[in-house]
């Protein structure tokens, strides 16, 4: 049932464009595993082998953690809607700090510069196998809308107290890992 593919083509790439929600994957061999879910609006596929998301500020920052340590990362999208379906995109992954020259030039390209409140960081995923699986035991869900929570948060708080949380709740992941996020300064 479940079928590989060494990069993406028309016909997934129209499944990724129809979906709301995908989930992101990523351990360090000394660390947990994460699991995040994440809006498909902050997520742009730049190529059949290369997919990016625009990395929102929260409560951790487990990714940036684990691709500084091991770099592995997995995107999945899951049909809650239609035909049943899964669809996985293994690869290597890269943090593209912001303020740097190549979150810059993507963020113009692919997100027409537009930048999200409390936007932290970016990921890019160099994908080396795409694989699709049934998802029968996918359940329906409506989609209703996106939840604009984060965005108020963010800007609520603004730059220098985005800053100081980072800082505080977003240099080190939970197992005590480095993210990264703070090498320049």
């Amino acid at each position: 049932m479940a079928k590989q593919f060494p990069r993406l083509d028309g016909l997934l790439r129209g499944f990724i464009a129809r979906q709301h929600v995908f989930f992101t994957a990523s351990a360090a061999q000394v660390s947990r595993v994460n699991v995040s879910p994440r809006s498909t609006r902050d997520l742009r596929i730049l190529d059949d082998s290369t997919a990016a998301y625009l990395d929102l500020t929260g409560s951790s920052n487990e990714t940036a953690a684990h691709l500084l340590a091991d770099g592995r990362l997995t995107l999945m999208f899951c049909a809650f809607e239609g035909l049943p379906s899964i669809l996985r995109l293994y690869g290597r992954g890269t943090v593209l700090p912001r303020g740097e020259a190549a979150y810059a030039q993507l963020l113009e390209t692919a997100f027409g510069g537009a930048e999200p409140p409390g936007a932290r960081q970016m990921m890019r995923l160099a994908i080396d196998l795409v694989q699709t699986s049934c998802g029968y035991a996918v359940p329906l869900f409506d989609f209703r809308g996106e939840r604009e929570n984060l965005d108020r948060w963010a800007a609520a708080k603004g730059e220098a107290e985005l800053d100081a949380y980072r800082r505080e709740k977003n240099a080190r992941s939970l197992d005590g890992l480095p993210t990264g996020l703070f090498d320049g300064t």
